[in-house]
């Protein structure tokens, strides 16, 4: 079955970065951005960019009734998660495929209690050192969409199907086979890099570089890697060195979008990071010093606002 229909709900870094890609590649009504009424009029009238232009998006609010989309694509933020998954309802059907690029290693469990952990691919965004600053999206490096099944050493018709989709259009990709590792190295990833970028406010090049915020960086992936053992992932100093690697592609000028988040005075993702890695840490009575730390100063920084 050919893949037709895109929808995305949540038009920050990724959702702009995912849905001006596809909306420039098919047909305007195939490319569904789901938003409430106030939003769309928002994008309406203030436009969304995308590297300098405008983004020509087809919005749709939740109750509008549609054909269910071939591939569903969750772009919001953690907090957002629950609304979002009510709101996409009239886009899930039988043969729906979901991809979530959300951050931390949860958002898909949490999807697949409402529509099914059947039509869920894990999915990991990475290298893309995209930089949001109100409605204005940029960008060096695109990345890639790394997806694949939940079980290990699999690749299924869904899988394929979705490659398919990605060679047309021209999306970068790579199929893993083992999902559940990629996810968590990605986890460690963020764990290191959002947390240490925001708290020394600064940017990947500060952590590209040797130096105090590289050395905080790496303390705290390496606390994630001695947890991944007692979750039975087992992320070895290849994996570091393979995310190090990733780390090392990005603008140094971009940022992550937890440090984005701090510097507009959101309030962060700080519990999918720090607060997963420690109370893994208290689960497994593992001392986590560098994540707490982390926490606690991102923390204090948010209840400054």
């Amino acid at each position: 079955m050919e893949i037709k229909k895109v929808s995305i709900i949540g038009l920050g870094a990724l959702g702009i970065l995912f849905g001006n890609h596809f909306a420039k590649r098919m047909p305007k009504e195939d490319v569904r951005i789901i938003a409430d009424r106030d939003r769309i009029q928002k994008y309406k009238s203030e436009h969304v960019y995308c590297n300098g232009e405008p983004c020509d998006f087809y919005y749709v609010t939740p109750e509008e009734p549609c054909e269910p989309a071939d591939i569903l694509i969750f772009t919001v933020k953690y907090e957002g998660l629950h609304e979002a998954i009510r709101a996409v309802d009239h886009h899930v059907g039988k043969d729906t495929i979901i991809l979530s690029a959300l951050n931390g290693i949860t958002s898909e469990g949490i999807i697949g209690q409402v529509y099914g952990m059947d039509k869920i691919l894990y999915s990991v965004a990475q290298g893309m050192d995209a930089v949001k600053v109100g409605n204005k999206l940029t960008y060096d490096h695109m990345g890639m969409l790394c997806y694949g099944d939940q079980t290990p050493g699999m690749i299924s018709d869904k899988v394929k199907r979705v490659a398919a989709f990605f060679d047309k259009i021209n999306l970068p990709y790579e199929i893993d086979t083992n999902m559940n590792r990629r996810l968590w190295g990605k986890f460690m990833l963020n764990v290191g890099v959002n947390q240490t970028v925001a708290v020394y406010k600064s940017n990947y090049g500060e952590i590209q570089r040797e130096g105090e915020a590289r050395e905080t960086m790496i303390a705290a992936m390496r606390e994630v890697m001695t947890l991944s053992e007692y979750e039975g992932v087992n992320l070895t100093e290849a994996d570091l060195k393979y995310w190090l690697s990733v780390l090392a592609t990005l603008s140094p000028e971009g940022k992550p979008s937890m440090a984005q988040d701090l510097e507009a005075q959101r309030f962060s993702e700080v519990a999918l990071f720090a607060g997963a890695v420690l109370e893994m840490g208290e689960k497994h009575r593992v001392p986590t010093p560098v994540n707490r730390k982390l926490y606690d100063t991102i923390k204090m920084i948010e209840n400054g606002y």
